[in-house]
């Protein structure tokens, strides 16, 4: 991408200081030093009577709909309330803070500091998760966050580190766990209904491309440094700043708003996202894994059909998402897991992107987001015996995270879970990236002998944005 330098585009941003408050943030993330970090004790959420305060990181779309309940993940209880919201986006975070009448920040390590928030949801683009969570932890929050966990697998390894030695309750935002249903078809798969599961189909995610849109001015109230984060300082511009065009552009100036008409977003694009194969890979992977007992390990083998890298691809201007996903979908993505089990993502049928078709010796099982189907269908005539396998009975997704506050007990998609699922992704893309057969060890997490595929575990790391050296 074309590069200014920091001081050029720093002068094209107006970042804002109000209310007796420092929220500007142009110094990147803190030293492990500057975050306060409590002795780890239960949450005083644990009163059945007491409030429960909960700190929103990301006042976006995404967050929008966790408050209210939409999308599946359940509302949030009656007890809970929101005592702080913070986001880049200061005009945005100002606009929730009037609505629920809270301290708003632009940074949201203030937000942190806060003894009455107890409870953190983040919303956030994916390059962005892992430093909220790792700082929430030393700061003895509980945490809501949402898919994937990671944008790479180190980064995951940390987060799952900061949240078993802080001792928190977290909760991936993978509300298919909660569905009945999907439970249901999870158990008639362990249980033998359709006999030895030999394949698995998934949906042909894409995985991301590139970018390189002209410079725009920055909106006054936006902190683009803090945006782009532990990438690269690059120009602003609205179509990579969103994350999916067209988009309710009502926080932007007009005339930025009006070139936003097609561009993809950064749920498209490196280094913001791992793409599609991601974002909604989390989601149909996450059933795989469940399906096939493999929550706690992942495969031993990855490779791609044709045996070549994808092409690079680079937009230069804002476009439609088509050829993108269309060319970054060339190539079919296998895994071998140590039951010789094969997952092929090759599936064109939509459903298939919250879910995944299971073939066995005795029919076939396919979920997909609110329910499955069972081929032949008397495969679920009778119900399952008393003795039966059983998994994780979760309703409401939302209000397991909140009883797991409570009882400090593990919730249904917990953070090894969900870093588990994040991995599966993360491993097609960099088969795609490298177009040549891997070996995966699952336990040490790293590819054995092979420091090529090895370099892709992470990604390059402004200052002030790395993994913390010690969490």
């Amino acid at each position: 991408m074309s590069k200014l330098s920091r001081r050029q585009l720093l002068k094209k941003s107006a970042f804002v200081v109000g209310s007796g408050l420092v929220l500007g943030m142009v110094g990147g993330c803190p030293k492990k030093s500057e975050v306060p970090v409590p002795e780890v004790i239960p949450s005083s959420a644990q009163g059945a009577n007491e409030r429960i305060g909960v700190g929103i990181i990301g006042c976006g779309r995404r967050n929008g709909q966790l408050v209210i309940g939409k999308g599946g993940q359940g509302k949030p209880p009656k007890e809970a309330t929101i005592v702080a919201v913070a986001d880049v986006n200061l005009k945005r975070a100002h606009q929730w803070g009037e609505k629920y009448k809270c301290p708003a920040f632009q940074d949201y390590r203030k937000l942190l500091e806060l003894k009455q928030v107890e409870v953190v949801f983040y919303a956030t683009p994916e390059h962005s998760h892992f430093l909220p969570c790792i700082h929430a932890c030393q700061a003895g929050k509980d945490i809501y966050g949402e898919q994937p966990l990671s944008h790479t697998i180190r980064e995951g390894q940390a987060m799952v580190q900061a949240v078993r030695k802080y001792k928190r309750v977290f909760q991936v935002g993978e509300q298919q766990r909660s569905d009945p249903k999907t439970r249901h078809a999870v158990e008639l798969i362990l249980n033998g209904r359709i006999g030895k599961v030999h394949t698995v189909i998934g949906y042909n995610y894409p995985s991301p491309w590139d970018a390189q849109f002209p410079a725009e001015d920055v909106p006054p109230d936006l902190d683009w440094d803090h945006w782009c984060g532990q990438n690269e300082l690059i120009p602003f511009n609205i179509n990579i700043y969103l994350s999916r065009i067209p988009y309710n552009r009502e926080n932007y100036p007009a005339e930025a708003a009006e070139k936003a008409a097609v561009g993809p977003g950064w749920m498209s694009l490196r280094p913001y996202s791992g793409g599609e194969l991601v974002n909604w890979g989390c989601h149909g992977l996450s059933m795989v894994l469940w399906g096939l007992g493999m929550d706690h390990s992942g495969p031993v083998e990855i490779w791609v059909e044709p045996p070549q890298k994808l092409e690079k691809l680079v937009y230069t201007k804002p476009e439609d998402r088509k050829r993108g996903d269309t060319l970054m979908s060339q190539s079919i993505i296998h895994y071998r897991f140590p039951n010789d089990v094969i997952l092929k993502l090759e599936g064109t049928d939509e459903r298939l992107g919250g879910g995944g078709t299971f073939i066995g010796d005795k029919g076939k099982i396919t979920i997909f987001r609110g329910g499955y189907e069972c081929d032949p269908p008397d495969l679920d005539k009778d119900p399952l015996p008393s003795n039966a396998v059983r998994v994780y009975e979760s309703n409401n997704h939302m209000e397991n995270f909140f009883e797991c506050v409570k009882t400090r007990k593990d919730p249904i998609a917990n953070v090894e879970v969900a870093h588990r699922i994040a991995t599966l992704c993360h491993l097609g893309n960099i088969a795609r990236w490298l177009g040549r057969r891997l070996k995966w060890d699952p336990e040490k997490e790293i590819f054995p002998g092979d420091d090529e595929a090895n370099q892709y575990l992470d990604c390059p790391k402004r200052k002030g944005y790395e993994i913390p050296e010690q969490i």
